[in-house]
């Protein structure tokens, strides 16, 4: 007997109806843990900080993200987040000028991922349990508030030392109340996150 149960199929019979037409959208009321992306459920993309920023963003690609944690060698610790606007942003120009260099003696191949992250050390983090009793709407104000792009999530569970459990977009945020925004707010113009 196989220790995983059996998947039963059937006749269709007739012919289904389409699945609800219209993109994923939520409203500012709806909870802000349903646009959490939380790592229990989905891989988290990782790059580490020797990596070149080129290469960085062809791994997120692939991936089909916009972002990745930047982990240490042993991979065990997050040490900040890489963004593909921060890779084909000026941020590498300005790391290359800080560090004296000219258009003769670096190039963009010399600027590597931990050179221009985000390093976890300045992140404000929101915790899991917060997070929990928040909505769309006070998240929004969040990113509008504090300018950031993303907002990572940390679960801290008996005594331990906090671990990375999910992240808010606020590219993604804003693409999916872009309707509850337009009805909340018909006179005003769209709300501002960068992402």
């Amino acid at each position: 007997m196989s220790p995983n149960p059996s998947l039963r199929l059937e006749p269709l019979g007739t012919i289904p109806a389409a699945p609800r037409s219209g993109q994923w959208r939520v409203d500012l009321k709806d909870p802000a843990r349903s646009v959490m992306t939380d790592f229990e459920e989905r891989g988290i993309v990782t790059v580490e900080g020797p990596l070149q920023v080129d290469a960085a963003l062809e791994v997120m690609k692939h991936a089909g993200v916009r972002s990745a944690f930047v982990l240490d060698g042993e991979r065990r610790k997050i040490l900040g987040l890489i963004t593909a606007y921060d890779i084909m942003g000026e941020k590498p120009l300005r790391y290359l000028q800080s560090i004296g260099c000219t258009h003769l003696t670096c190039s963009r191949d010399d600027v590597l991922v931990q050179d221009i992250m985000e390093r976890a050390e300045d992140w404000s983090v929101a915790r899991l349990e917060d997070v929990e009793g928040a909505t769309v709407g006070s998240l929004l104000e969040v990113f509008q508030r504090t300018g950031r792009s993303h907002i990572a999530v940390v679960e801290t569970a008996g005594g331990k030392e906090p671990r990375l459990r999910g992240v808010f977009s606020g590219a993604k945020l804003l693409r999916l109340t872009e309707e509850s925004r337009k009805a909340a707010f018909p006179a005003r113009t769209a709300a501002r996150v960068h992402g």
